[in-house]
């Protein structure tokens, strides 16, 4: 039996580096190597995957997005051109609508060979946190941005989106129900569970044994910190005692250190030891409304962590409003304190939510989601796969925005 052969694109693949690159290592670690054959082709990352074929692509470091990087294929594109004609792919597997996305979507339409994309991350959502001392730009950076999202997933055969609210986000930009599939993304219920409930984890990193708040996340800026910040200041002002514990590093950890100087900040922790402070912590907050999904939440939940999130981003539709959790205006830090504060003092309500997160998450699986993953692939390289409709393709300098706002996978 012939191979169905996939040239996977993506700006960075470095495992473990995000919730991103962690879902396509779900993907990569279930490739059935009888049936396919991958051309991994991306900037940051590890010098080998596997025992697949490679090619590495020179990148930049991007100044705006600390640890984030833009693969720059226009410096090998002569190689990288030779590459793909010796490998000869008939599936192309695009990550991100960057540079090399581009470059990958240009070959593609070329070549008369279908596209399927996986839409990780929600550029538009960050640009209000990037441009917030240039108002005025804002919403013509927007309008860009759906104008290249539009654009650049229209001529892709099939998009995976992680919700029902992204999905009729892009819809809204232009991109064609038609194009869209539902694919959220399954949880490791073995490594999030809350067996592995142990307070005294928490008391080690706080000293007493308060009520513990918890929040895991990027510290960066889109991740809606100025809102997170004013809830800790709300707690403060009551004179609550409860941790406000802070699990995670970015470009805005020392400010945030120095604005909530009586937060618990414990910095990048392995799977293990964040499994461990999910199921020991009380509550899970996530004010971000930047989540194309919102990995952290389904941890969470799957930890029997009862959450209070943002109404908004793909986050929001883990939640259901008063039945496993709370959803709160995104920018109101009053609204939050008080599902926090409500949750904290009603023991029975918080075990009830605890209960339906758990039997919640437990509906996700990786393994299916890799078998519909898989199955589509194969019916996209089969013969009888229609052209992929076209639409003009822009200009290099429209993809830069988006390419420079985060370029990750």
């Amino acid at each position: 039996m012939n191979k169905i052969r996939v040239a996977f694109f993506a700006d960075i693949l470095a495992e473990d580096f995000d919730g991103a690159v962690r879902t396509m290592y779900q993907l990569i670690n279930r490739i059935d190597t009888s049936r396919f054959e991958y051309l991994f082709i991306y900037g940051a990352g590890p010098n080998a995957i596997g025992n697949f074929d490679t090619f590495r692509v020179p990148y930049i470091n991007i100044p705006v997005n600390a640890g984030y990087s833009l693969a720059l294929p226009k410096r090998v594109n002569a190689q990288l051109n030779q590459k793909l004609k010796h490998f000869a792919p008939q599936v192309i597997h695009i990550s991100t609508p960057s540079y090399l996305g581009n470059f990958a979507l240009t070959y593609a339409d070329d070549n008369k060979l279908p596209v399927l994309s996986i839409y990780h991350t929600h550029f538009i959502s960050y640009v209000k946190y990037y441009f917030k001392f240039t108002p005025f730009l804002v919403n013509p950076i927007k309008r860009r941005i759906a104008k290249g999202h539009k654009s650049f997933y229209n001529r892709c055969a099939k998009v995976y989106v992680p919700s029902t609210s992204i999905q009729q986000e892009l819809a809204d930009m232009g991109v064609t129900h038609n194009n869209m599939q539902l694919w959220k993304r399954g949880i490791d219920t073995h490594l999030f569970n809350p067996v592995n409930r142990d307070k005294r984890v928490i008391e080690r990193l706080t000293g007493n044994q308060n009520p513990t708040i918890m929040f895991a996340s990027r510290l960066v800026w889109e991740k809606n910190l100025e809102t997170l910040i004013a809830i800790y200041e709300k707690f403060q002002e009551r004179g609550r005692q409860v941790n406000f514990l802070i699990v995670g590093d970015g470009s805005a950890r020392q400010i945030c250190e120095k604005r909530m100087k009586h937060a618990v900040f414990t910095g990048t922790v392995d799977h293990h030891s964040l499994a461990s402070l999910y199921a020991s912590a009380d509550v899970f907050l996530f004010p971000s409304v930047s989540e194309t999904y919102g990995n952290v939440v389904a941890e969470a939940m799957a930890s029997g962590l009862p959450c209070v999130v943002a109404d908004g981003g793909g986050s929001k539709d883990f939640v259901e409003h008063g039945k496993d959790g709370f959803r709160c205006s995104p920018f109101d830090a009053d609204d939050y304190a008080e599902k926090l504060e409500t949750l904290l003092d009603n023991k029975p309500l918080a075990h009830h939510f605890a209960t339906e997160c758990i039997k919640h998450i437990s509906q996700l699986s990786w393994a299916a989601l890799a078998q519909t993953y898989f199955d589509d692939i194969s019916t996209l390289a089969a013969p009888k796969t229609a052209p992929v409709a076209t639409t003009t393709t822009l200009k290099p300098h429209a993809h830069l925005i988006t390419s420079l706002l985060s370029a990750r996978l």
